[in-house]
């Protein structure tokens, strides 16, 4: 089994007051970015069934079965500012895999954070280096850095559960607190 290098605070380097304002928002950060651009959008990278990472088949711990994916870029003034990859298991078939399938270029956080019945876990953090396959998508939207900072955390919807990670780019820094 991998070892667990997800960690209740953000840890393991120099962090910044403005990207530790994202890395710890409690709220939507979809919300957040509609705050502070003019112009948001959300951009659809990837919608497609495949198997979760390794370290997010131990957190929904349903390793073997495929999953929905759904990969999105949140720009801000037309500058992608976080990489968000959703990882769904596809075995139950719920409300949850319904409404992800539908989404589109709609956001997922504001489902997640308007529908009353979700329940989210606590929130994880990792800071990402070049051989984690979230690093590469991510860098895939133009950014460059040694490393990445990441959360994570777990939604629930009666039987279902759905991991969200979001990968903070570079630029999310100057959209400031």
């Amino acid at each position: 089994m991998p070892p667990n290098k997800w960690r209740a605070r953000p840890t393991g380097g120099a962090l910044d007051a403005d990207l530790a304002s994202w890395l710890t928002e409690p709220g939507s950060l979809t919300a957040r970015c509609q705050r502070n651009c003019r112009q948001f959008r959300v951009r659809l990278l990837r919608y497609e069934k495949g198997r979760a990472l390794a370290d997010e088949g131990l957190r929904l711990e349903q390793s073997r079965h495929p999953a929905w994916i759904r990969e999105v870029a949140l720009e801000c003034d037309g500058v992608p500012v976080i990489f968000a990859h959703t990882t769904l298991s596809t075995v139950s078939n719920g409300r949850l895999s319904r409404w992800l399938a539908r989404l589109g270029s709609n956001s997922l956080g504001s489902l997640l954070f308007t529908h009353p019945g979700f329940k989210r876990g606590d929130i994880e953090f990792r800071r990402l280096d070049p051989r984690h396959p979230l690093f590469q998508r991510a860098a895939a939207l133009g950014v460059a850095g040694d490393t990445l900072w990441a959360r994570r955390s777990l939604h629930r919807l009666g039987g279902q559960q759905v991991l969200v990670t979001e990968v903070f780019l570079p630029a999310v820094a100057s959209l400031g607190c």
